[in-house]
């Protein structure tokens, strides 16, 4: 099933995952117009290309490893860790430990649902 936007009750487990590139899934939570919360599971090797977006986003770290960039910035991060990418900003992350991360963005990211 596929998230609706402003569904109160969205449940994991019956959200599909879709296929974003090599080695990386995402399932849409929930979202509104003002706010988008997205789950994106990667392998180990997998890609969060370098891009940018008029979004603000915070990442959280739900499991594994990964070396992300932001702004021309490398560091790893593990499960715990948050970053905060303002809009404009280029980012993008190398998974080095197969895991989970949790993005939020607002507004919410029109292209994921179209």
């Amino acid at each position: 099933m596929k998230t609706v936007k402003n569904q109160i009750w969205n449940y994991n487990q019956d959200i599909e995952l879709e296929k974003c590139g090599e080695g990386v899934e995402r399932k849409i939570l929930a979202y509104t117009d003002e706010l988008m919360c997205v789950e994106n599971h990667f392998k180990k090797g997998g890609v969060g290309a370098l891009h940018s977006h008029p979004h603000t986003q915070i990442t959280y770290v739900v499991s594994g490893q990964f070396e992300f960039e932001i702004n021309g910035e490398k560091k790893v991060v593990k499960a715990g860790d948050s970053m905060l990418k303002k809009d404009g900003i280029v980012h993008g992350c190398v998974c080095l430990e197969e895991g989970i991360l949790l993005d939020i963005f607002n507004p919410m990211r029109e292209e994921f649902v179209s």
